[in-house]
């Protein structure tokens, strides 16, 4: 590849302009189906029934409360009209069910001297008038939906706005930015008459994390300038510090131009994903840059310097990469769809980096080459030690620990923050942590908006949906809905459950109401059939072969999902509450879809690690031939994998789609620290030097880039930390934890085991032969 130079960096060149124009085609969005495990039982339940349940997945609610007054009030009314149609008339709404006191599907019932009656809340006579308004009001507890549609206090209402997977004017893929934006938009337009607006739902939160964007490439832009202003610091040369950084920026264009080809789009999740290649490039291409500096500064030409560059470092970089690749792509074993495309993303951008970091850029070196006067300043320390080595501070210290005592002492503090790391880790949870959307500061409007909801109604933003199947024309049979009514009175109690809703509970009310509303007689009797076509069409089916348990939560936490979930479980599987009418399953709604997901994330998250440190072992082993070795390389890894459950217990960070890629970063950016260091280690132990000697010339050749890239990094992703999404804070605070130990472990860890693990003795055979 050196003999044809020109060839291949005119190859880049033309390859980089097309990525780039590609690049600019890319798209920012998200699907909620692709968050689904489609898989899962849970899913497979809900999408057999999706017909009847497909406005209980992915929906907007939005909360219009009166400044002054009640609701009860012809300006209130008028003004909850004219957002009610334009909300209806946003792209992706599901019209059909979408819900609010202006809608025909929301009717009241009531029974009179000739039965029960109907209709809906606002009727065609509605002009405003004060007779009009109360006629309002009584039809509004006619509902039995105040805490659902109304809150109790009647000084706000609910619209609530189910959506489709696509845009149904176009066809294409719904865009949650721009919806995001035109819910925002309406927000302002009636903030000044006289109401205001809370609004949540999956939408709005990955709508305000694309509409943020901005704010998180600009942390990115800080970011990528530390590493920059860093590189050059240690460098003092221009030329090379740009060229290492063109390099990995070379590499992310790729990756971001052949997304458009493979009909990819960037989620706000994936988004962190190519800076994290740049991160990684920035590692290896500093290395390169390192190892070509050195060797000019002994006097040799460029083109010269980058073959030797490459050649002693192109293994330790590849292996080091496939094992990045491979830590991403065993991410595609989880049945996630949005994970397989990040992982897929990541390990395209990771594959991209071999050709750019360890090729390309050793090819530009040797034309450009390195400053003379920073060749030589390199070189200072080598230069200084021909008559024996120099005492240094630094390598003083970290040489301590090619010596038993201070491995001993290093072994044993790793193995105790092991333990205490991993009794911490065990409190790690899979899902959300916190009410509202973790991915958001608490303070944000959305958070705000959500806290509003739960203190107002009795019916959250979180719904799980139970189903229940019967044999068509029997679901007003006793058995099932007194079995269902069970199951909703034990729900009931649960301190997780705001509220329940089913065919059960509507019979009780409607036996009430035949009975001059007296409380006594809120149960179920042997006529419902009597009254079954006054349910709600959303509690019964047409062919009367369907009855779903709307399940209303305080909140989506892990711990609130597993327990309602277990209770659901453990009622179904009580021989009392089988029949053999009917069969009870589980779960709808976006709670229940959460609840699918979370139970895959936490049988693939133990599965995931396994694979990853399978392959890290494995392509250890490939290069390094020793067993021995790998263990030297991977034992860090561990440490680094166990204290960050710890860290997340700690940061109150769930185990989640967005998270588990970063887990399985942490354990590809370690090994490639460990693979430099132990590399150049080994190679001087078979030239028959001691450990410590080898170990110190590993630190003046690879290991104080190890040092240089491992701060460097931590330092740039932490001032992620005053980001305005929650989500990139969190992650900044977890990648710069893990790029600060998986350095550490490297240059303290490495050494200590070395010292057991790879005594002298094992290559005095390699030493006698030479």
């Amino acid at each position: 590849m050196f003999n044809h130079r020109p060839i291949i960096l005119l190859a880049c060149l033309l390859a980089t302009l097309f990525f780039g124009f590609s690049a600019t085609q890319i798209k920012l969005n998200a699907s909620f189906e692709k968050m689904i495990p489609t898989h899962q039982a849970f899913i497979v339940n809900f999408l057999k029934h999706y017909d009847e349940l497909q406005s209980q997945g992915n929906a907007v609610r939005i909360v219009v409360s009166a400044n002054q007054g009640t609701i009860i009030d012809a300006h209130y009314l008028s003004v909850l009209q004219k957002i009610s149609d334009q909300v209806y008339l946003l792209p992706g709404v599901d019209r059909g069910y979408m819900t609010s006191l202006w809608t025909p599907l929301t009717r009241w019932l009531a029974v009179t001297p000739d039965g029960l009656e109907g209709g809906p809340v606002i009727s065609q006579y509605y002009d405003g008038s004060p007779a009009q308004l109360e006629i309002v009001r009584q039809n509004i507890a006619k509902t039995g939906k105040i805490g659902e549609l109304v809150s109790p206090d009647f000084k706000s209402s609910m619209i609530y706005v189910p959506l489709m997977e696509n845009d149904n004017l176009t066809g294409k893929p719904l865009n949650y930015g721009e919806l995001a934006r035109d819910l925002n938009g309406i927000r302002k337009e009636y903030a000044s008459q006289g109401v205001t607006l809370h609004i949540v739902g999956f939408a709005m939160v990955v709508g305000d994390m694309i509409n943020g964007i901005n704010e998180i490439l600009a942390f990115f832009a800080v970011s990528i300038l530390i590493a920059t202003c860093a590189l050059f610091w240690y460098t003092r040369c221009v030329r090379s510090t740009l060229l290492v950084v063109t390099a990995s920026l070379v590499a992310v264009t790729w990756q971001m131009g052949l997304l458009p080809i493979l009909g990819f789009d960037l989620n706000p999740y994936s988004v962190l994903v190519p800076f994290l290649v740049f991160a990684i490039g920035m590692s290896h291409g500093a290395q390169k840059m390192n190892g070509v500096m050195q060797d000019i500064g002994r006097g040799t030409h460029p083109l010269v310097a980058a073959r030797y560059t490459f050649r002693r470092l192109f293994l330790a970089g590849f292996a080091a990469l496939t094992c990045d690749a491979a830590s991403f792509g065993v991410l595609m074993t989880i049945k996630i769809e949005a994970i397989r495309e990040l992982a897929l993303i990541a390990s395209m951008g990771v594959g991209i980096l071999i050709f750019t970091n360890l090729i390309m850029l050793p090819m530009l070196l040797s034309y450009t080459g390195v400053s003379r006067k920073a060749a030589v300043r390199s070189m200072r320390t080598e230069m200084a030690e021909e008559g024996g080595r120099v005492s240094h501070p630094l390598w003083d210290f970290l040489d301590l620990f090619t010596q038993r005592r201070y491995a001993t002492m290093a072994i044993f503090l790793a193995v105790i923050l092991g333990c205490v790391g991993w009794y911490v880790g065990r409190g790690v949870q899979v899902g959300d942590l916190n009410q509202g959307a973790p991915e958001l500061r608490q303070a944000s409007q959305y958070n705000k908006d959500n806290a509003y909801i739960l203190s107002h109604y009795s019916t959250g933003s979180d719904v799980l949906v139970v189903m229940i199947d019967t044999t068509p024309g029997q679901c007003t049979d006793y058995k099932t809905i007194s079995t269902i009514d069970g199951l909703e009175w034990q729900l009931d109690q649960m301190h997780e459950v705001k509220s329940t809703e089913s065919l059960a509970s509507f019979a009780a009310m409607a036996t009430m109401l035949l009975t001059e509303d007296a409380p006594k007689w809120d149960a179920l009797d042997l006529t419902m059939t009597d009254y079954i076509v006054y349910a709600p069409s959303r509690l019964v089916n047409p062919d009367c072969s369907f009855l779903p348990l709307y399940v209303s939560l305080v909140d989506h936490k892990a711990a609130t999902l597993d327990h309602v979930v277990a209770t659901i479980q453990k009622f179904i599987a009580n021989p009392a509450n089988q029949g053999a009418g009917f069969k009870i399953s589980l779960a709808g709604g976006n709670a229940g879809i959460e609840a699918a997901t979370n139970i895959v994330i936490k049988q693939a998250n133990d599965q995931m690690l396994y694979l990853v440190y399978a392959a890290v072992i494995l392509f250890c082993f490939v290069t390094f031939r020793s067993w021995r070795a790998v263990l030297c390389a991977v034992l860090p890894l561990v440490l680094t994998s166990i204290l960050s459950q710890a860290l997340m217990v700690w940061l109150h960070i769930g185990i989640k789609v967005a998270t588990l890629p970063v887990i399985a970063l942490g354990v590809g950016i370690g090994v490639d620290y460990a693979l430099y260091v132990l590399s150049i280690c080994l190679k001087q132990l078979r030239a028959g030097a001691s450990l410590s000697d080898a170990y110190h010339r590993t630190l003046l050749f690879t290991g104080k880039v190890v040092l240089l890239t491992g701060f460097t990094l931590a330092a740039g992703v932490v001032t992620w930390v005053f980001a305005p999404i929650k989500f990139q804070a969190d992650m900044g605070l977890l990648l710069s934890f893990m790029f600060v130990w998986n350095m550490l472990g490297a240059m303290i860890l490495v050494p200590s085991l070395a010292y057991f693990l790879l005594p002298q003795s094992l290559f005095k055979p390699a030493v006698e032969s030479q």
